[in-house]
């Protein structure tokens, strides 16, 4: 018994202090002010689209607008409550990136419902996808690597939720950057490869935030 108590001891010396992980909502905006450090360094260097002012007067797209700053907010906030095991008792609010892509997506088939005549197509197509992706991987790489520092036991939605925060940020920079009306080319080439971006993440979750 003395040999057990003398270990235990031992063990507790030896043990240094645990730093207490942040709140979700601290970790998230600490996410978000990142991303959104990274998005006004993009657009400084790229230069913003045309008579940006002028265009946030049609309200569809301003609409979209708002609603894709959104998306970009809730995933930081979802990606942050999935990093903790128990979700931080606040399971309810995982249900906030369906609610903001539900009224997303109404909103884009009402904007293109709206667009008559059409807006003439770009020369460009899967250009767009890929400026997307390329812009995508820093705030990616940055939100998995600080993830994996913490224990989500929800690593496939995790790094799911956490792709589309990342493409929220690509998505967010070429709608602001791009001088295009087309909102059957922004569903084509801007948006519908977020779902294919969000699957992969599953994947990208399981490889790298499973402990």
């Amino acid at each position: 018994m003395k040999d057990i108590d003398n270990l235990i001891g031992q063990l507790a010396q030896e043990g240094g202090a645990v730093k207490a992980a942040p709140h979700p909502l601290a970790l998230s905006l600490k996410w978000m002010a990142l991303s959104a450090a990274y998005l006004l360094v993009l657009l400084l260097v790229s230069g913003a689209r045309n008579e940006l002012a002028a265009t946030f007067q049609h309200p569809w797209f301003a609409i979209e607008v708002v609603l894709l700053v959104a998306v970009f907010v809730v995933t930081s906030v979802s990606a942050a409550l999935l990093s903790f095991p128990d979700l931080y008792q606040m399971r309810r609010a995982l249900w906030m990136p369906l609610a903001v892509f539900s009224v997303f997506a109404f909103v884009l088939f009402m904007a293109w419902r709206a667009d008559v005549p059409p807006a003439p197509f770009p020369v460009h197509g899967y250009e767009c996808t890929l400026a997307i992706l390329m812009v995508a991987l820093f705030p990616g790489a940055w939100m998995l690597y600080f993830m994996r520092k913490l224990a989500s036991t929800h690593y496939q939605w995790a790094g799911s939720i956490a792709l589309l925060h990342a493409f929220s940020v690509g998505a967010l920079w070429l709608r602001l950057q791009e001088n295009n009306d087309s909102i059957l080319h922004v569903l084509q080439w801007h948006y519908l490869p977020m779902i294919g971006f969000g699957i992969l993440g599953l994947w990208v979750g399981k490889l790298i935030l499973k402990w």
